[in-house]
C-alpha cells in the first residue's frame, strides 16, 4: 500500500496507522493524515541531539524517561482502544515520568514534556495543530525551539490552558518544576550547535 492509495479526506485511527508500512513518515492529528517533513536539516538534528543529550544526562538517575523521534505518542480522547485513538504524533523529543504510559509501541497518554524543533515548512502544523492537541491532551510543558531564530518558548499548562514564557535566547537558562534541579543553558545549546 502507498500513501497515495489512501483517501486523505477520511478519518483514520491508530488501528489503521499501525497497519501502514509506508516509506513516508506520517502522523495522525484528529484522524487526519499529516506527512512529516522530508529529512530534517542539519541544524534541526543538531538541536534535537543537544536537547536529548542534556535531558538524558540529567535523567540518568531519575524515574523519568526521554525518547527521541521516531517514537509514537498516542493521545486517546474517549478510550485507549486502538479503534478510538485518532491522534498519533512523533514529537522530536518527549519526557515521560509515568512508566505506566509506556509500552512496546511507544507512549499511550500525554508525555510530561514535549520538545518540538521548528523546521521550515512545518511551523503551521507545530504551532497550531500540535499546540492544540498537546494542550487538550494534558501535556504539562510544550517546548518550541526555533533553529532559525535561535529562540526557545516554554508553554506551561495551567488550568487546562497553555501559558507561554517569553521568548528565551542564548544566555537564558531553562528550568522546569517537572525536573527539579534541571538547568539548560541555551547559550551552550545554540552557540555550540548552530555553527
Amino acid at each position: 500500500m502507498l500513501l497515495t492509495d489512501l483517501d486523505l479526506n477520511k478519518t483514520y485511527t491508530y488501528a489503521d496507522y499501525f497497519k501502514w508500512k509506508f516509506e513516508e513518515r506520517v502522523e495522525l492529528i484528529r484522524g487526519r493524515i499529516f506527512k512529516m517533513s522530508p529529512a530534517p536539516s542539519r541544524k534541526h538534528q543538531q538541536l534535537v541531539g543537544a536537547f536529548y543529550f542534556e535531558l538524558r544526562k540529567f535523567l540518568s538517575n531519575h524515574s523519568c524517561n526521554v525518547y527521541v523521534a521516531p517514537f509514537d505518542v498516542r493521545l486517546p480522547r474517549r478510550s485507549k482502544d486502538d479503534q478510538d485513538i485518532i491522534t498519533v504524533v512523533q514529537p522530536d523529543i518527549c519526557v515521560i515520568c509515568d512508566a505506566s504510559k509506556l509500552d512496546d509501541r511507544g507512549c499511550l497518554g500525554a508525555p510530561d514534556i514535549v520538545v518540538e524543533i521548528l523546521s521550515p515548512g512545518n511551523n503551521a502544523k507545530e504551532l497550531k495543530n500540535k499546540y492544540d492537541i498537546y494542550e487538550e491532551s494534558g501535556v504539562k510543558e510544550y517546548w518550541v525551539v526555533s533553529a532559525q531564530d535561535e529562540t526557545f518558548t516554554k508553554h506551561t499548562l495551567e488550568n487546562g490552558r497553555y501559558v507561554p514564557s517569553r521568548a528565551m535566547v542564548a544566555g537564558d537558562i531553562v528550568t522546569t518544576p517537572i525536573l527539579p534541579g534541571f538547568e539548560l543553558d541555551l547559550a551552550k545549546i545554540f552557540e555550540d550547535n548552530l555553527s
